[in-house]
């Protein structure tokens, strides 16, 4: 939030009390800053009558801070060097900063983490931070660049870049297989189901692009798709994974596919930013990386 602008002084009134703090004399500050002495009392006049408290304690010809001024003149050199050291950084390299991004846990997990050494080896100068939304939110509250945000292109108020189509297969546990004969997806009305919170209606559109009908959509609910995973391995019941998620499963034997089943899709992924961030470098990178990834 931007302070008030009767806060903002200016940055000229500025420079000339922090050499007066630092040098006590305006004779000397006025030399270093090629001003005329009457220039720099001036500007330390108007900085005095803005903030409503006299920063000096006028001794003869030396200046010495008061109280006030003491505290003021502190966070006012931390400030400086704050400005400054963001214009050497940005000057040595105007790409780099900090990214701050929403991911989803099941795509930051298995589908962007694999990939970012590669995004950041390309940008050296962007360091990225990363943490879990599993809904929608409202960028002007949050400190976050970016989302990815899974579903259709519908997030308020932000630009969007499609990803990529979420295909999801549907899994169970080996002994599920053989305890309930599941082969192909109608066979699947005989084992309990496990849903998502942010995919509720995943199971009736899974069966309806597969013909079947009179499904019951009871069963136990996950709010991440790691913990539904590791339920439908312990033969809880099964599972719709997206296909990144599903082939490690597979790999290791702790889950099957339906051989019958069909790869479908019920929603693709985006990356999603505030119109405010649309020339953020940092976000510009990973945009131009994460569309070629």
């Amino acid at each position: 939030m931007t302070p008030p602008r009767r806060f903002l002084p200016s940055l000229r009134w500025i420079a000339a009390f922090e050499a007066v703090a630092r040098r006590g004399s305006v004779t000397d500050a006025a030399a270093e800053l090629s001003l005329s002495q009457g220039a720099v009392s001036r500007q330390l006049q108007k900085l005095e009558d803005q903030i409503g408290l006299a920063l000096f304690i006028r001794e003869k010809r030396r200046l010495i801070l008061t109280p006030a001024g003491q505290t003021y003149a502190a966070q006012v050199r931390d400030g400086m060097n704050t400005i400054a050291n963001a214009a050497i950084k940005l000057h040595a390299n105007p790409d780099g900063g900090t990214l701050d991004l929403a991911i989803l846990p099941a795509f930051g997990t298995h589908w962007l983490a694999p990939r970012l050494p590669n995004f950041l080896a390309a940008n050296p100068g962007v360091t990225i931070n990363l943490a879990t939304r599993t809904s929608p939110f409202d960028f002007a509250r949050e400190r976050f660049h970016a989302a990815i945000h899974f579903g259709r292109d519908n997030w308020p108020g932000a630009e969007a870049l499609k990803l990529m189509d979420e295909e999801i297969v549907a899994v169970v546990a080996p002994s599920l297989v053989a305890s309930a004969c599941v082969d192909g997806p109608a066979d699947l009305l005989r084992v309990p189901l496990l849903h998502l919170e942010t995919r509720p209606r995943a199971w009736a559109r899974w069966f309806e692009a597969h013909g079947v009908s009179g499904v019951g959509m009871g069963g136990m609910g996950f709010d991440q798709f790691a913990t539904m995973a590791k339920a439908a391995a312990a033969g809880l019941g099964a599972a719709l994974l997206p296909g990144f998620l599903a082939e490690g499963e597979v790999a290791r034997g702790t889950l099957v596919t339906l051989a019958s089943a069909r790869v479908t899709s019920i929603g693709s992924y985006y990356l999603v930013w505030p119109t405010v961030h649309r020339r953020y470098p940092p976000l510009n990178a990973l945009r131009k990386w994460i569309a070629r990834a």
